[in-house]
């Protein structure tokens, strides 16, 4: 009985030891991360909290103001702006984005010819840099730039995509009312091969119309809008927010889109056979059967969205020296306005408090999409 009680007091300590070692080892790995997140996260924080009730400008000593910086955010219009702005960005783009990723990620899911390079170049933007992709995409908006380029392009060329549409739709129906009176069957509407002919046939009408003197170029004026440096707004948001939402949108969108191919990895394809033996169609498959499937990885895709979308940065920051402020300015560009981009000193103390805001913003946006929205269970 004494050695059965010896055996086990020893298994004990030696199991104690082992785990005692493990874990030692364990945070020994973990010190470097740990490190970095108590210095740069953590003391960070405090010291955040802290100016945010004082005022400071890294040349004198802080002096504690309490309130004072909070109060003057709330009576700031810059601020005001800021904040409807980075509500109006994050909801907009954290729709669009999440639906066009679902929707993409579904048809790259499919079995396609050649849907792999697809996947890969499509990708591309989200693991580019995003200072060189707003480069470029400043580039492509300047007032002589391709987009306007292009607008230009349509205008002058508009009757003969007309023609070439009117032509194919044409040409499709002829063949396809001639294979049903041949053949004395249905025939697929987007039968690929009749597809090809009638776009081939519809490009030989249109040239042969150009050929003959039939079709001109119009004489238009080269189109010259501001896509950026304006101050122009539609549906009231001014226009240059407009298309660092297009830009943010086309840049994420891939990154979502792999998320959610992952999610569809694991969806039995049996629901999809039982929805089918119903009568369900395309839409109505993706609507009962792969969004109630899909619940967890749409409230990590909507999560990570509101989070990135409510801290925008970057983008704004490069396009700051060719758009008014005021029409591109968020919660994040604000922060930083008041510590380097105010034209005088910096105010520590508002940046730290507006900072503190949008962490708290940040927070309840989240909770309160997990509490009436999507959340890893489904819609509450």
């Amino acid at each position: 009985m004494g050695g059965r009680l010896v055996r086990r007091l020893l298994c004990s300590y030696t199991l104690c030891m082992r785990t005692r070692e493990e874990l030692g080892w364990a945070f020994l790995f973990l010190l470097p991360l740990l490190w970095t997140l108590v210095v740069a996260f953590g003391y960070a924080f405090i010291r955040a909290v802290y100016f945010s009730f004082t005022e400071y400008d890294l040349f004198k000593p802080p002096s504690w103001v309490g309130l004072k910086n909070f109060n003057h955010l709330l009576e700031d219009s810059r601020f005001l702006l800021a904040l409807s702005h980075t509500l109006v960005f994050s909801a907009i783009v954290t729709s669009v984005q999440t639906i066009l990723a679902l929707l993409l990620a579904v048809v790259v899911n499919q079995k396609l010819r050649g849907i792999t390079l697809f996947r890969a170049g499509y990708y591309v933007p989200s693991i580019s840099s995003s200072v060189v992709v707003t480069l470029i995409f400043a580039w492509l908006v300047h007032r002589r730039g391709v987009a306007n380029f292009l607008l230009t392009a349509l205008q002058q060329y508009a009757l003969y995509l007309l023609v070439f549409a009117g032509a194919v739709a044409l040409l499709h129906l002829l063949q396809l009312l001639w294979e049903r009176w041949r053949w004395k069957a249905p025939t697929r509407f987007f039968d690929p091969l009749l597809l090809l002919t009638s776009l081939l046939g519809a490009a030989l009408v249109t040239i042969g119309l150009h050929q003959l003197g039939v079709l001109r170029p119009r004489a238009v004026p080269p189109m010259e809008i501001a896509w950026v440096s304006t101050e122009r707004t539609f549906l009231g948001v001014p226009l240059p927010l407009w298309s660092i939402m297009a830009l943010n949108i086309w840049t994420t969108i891939p990154t979502f889109m792999v998320i959610f191919l992952a999610g569809l990895q694991d969806v039995p394809k049996e629901l999809y056979e039982a929805a089918e033996l119903d009568g369900a169609g395309s839409w109505q498959k993706l609507w009962y059967v792969t969004v109630p499937a899909l619940r967890p990885v749409l409230f990590l895709v909507i999560t990570l969205g509101l989070i990135g979308t409510l801290q925008m940065f970057d983008q704004v920051a490069v396009l700051a020296g060719l758009a008014p402020l005021d029409s591109i300015i968020t919660l994040a560009y604000y922060i930083y306005w008041n510590m380097f981009g105010g034209g005088g000193l910096p105010r520590v103390g508002m940046a730290s408090a507006a900072a503190l805001f949008l962490a708290l913003l940040t927070l309840a946006v989240v909770l309160l999409q997990r509490r009436f929205g999507i959340s890893e269970k489904g819609v509450l």
